[in-house]
């Protein structure tokens, strides 16, 4: 049984374009017209990757919503806004609700699925066998690579997979400024400037909820962004 992919789309020719283009890549795939619906499957049964629209029917945020309650059930489980809506605002909306990517329907199907795949490298990535280094300790930080955690102070920050990685990159290499392309590498994803920032602002803010004097990132204008040498 391959990967298990939920669609949360009300247009039902696009959700189904989606699903026979996933479907043929071995995936297995369910589509769901609304929010209820697609909260009462996951109470099931969780997904191991979620795309969702925006606009769900009546509920012009439904997505967003969505994405906010299954968040909360699954803080690691990868999550992908494809939408029509491509407002700055909505991608930062979406981003500050803890999606993994957020993709606009003009993509081409080859891309998504590209974006997709680099999602599930990720988790592959996390089974793997367990290397001596799986531990990274930087101060307060401590990154577990094997359980995929984050503690700060001995406190839990639940970040996503893309938040993970960026955090792991920054901390791996204290001092050493890595730009939008590493972080990106690191990351197994495609993603432009802005989104970047976007991520890197809501780590910030998940470490800042445990400690608000938090700046063991720092922006290095120009160039990307570093974790503080003695951080």
């Amino acid at each position: 049984m391959g990967r298990h992919i939920a669609i949360v789309e009300d247009e039902q020719v696009i959700a189904e374009n989606y699903r026979d283009a996933l479907t043929k890549m071995g995936y297995e795939v369910k589509i769901y017209s609304n929010r209820a619906k697609a909260m009462e499957a996951f109470q099931q049964r969780l997904p191991d990757l979620a795309v969702i629209d925006v606009g769900l029917g009546d509920e012009v945020e439904g997505g967003f919503e969505l994405c906010r309650d299954l968040r909360s059930m699954a803080p690691a489980l990868p999550i992908v806004f494809l939408t029509a809506r491509d407002s700055e605002f909505d991608v930062i909306s979406g981003l500050r609700l803890g999606a993994d990517d957020y993709l606009t329907k003009d993509i081409s199907l080859p891309h998504m699925m590209a974006r997709i795949v680099a999602l599930f490298r990720r988790i592959e990535a996390l089974q793997k066998p367990v290397q001596a280094n799986a531990i990274l300790e930087r101060g307060a930080l401590t990154i577990d690579t094997e359980r995929m955690s984050v503690c700060w102070d001995q406190q839990a920050i639940d970040l996503t997979l893309t938040e993970f990685w960026i955090t792991h990159s920054l901390a791996k290499h204290p001092g050493h400024v890595r730009n939008r392309q590493q972080l990106m590498d690191a990351a197994n994803v495609v993603l432009d400037n802005n989104t970047i920032t976007s991520h890197i602002k809501r780590i910030r803010k998940k470490f800042q909820r445990i400690d608000p004097a938090f700046d063991a990132i720092e922006t290095a204008y120009g160039m990307g962004y570093r974790w503080r040498a003695n951080g």
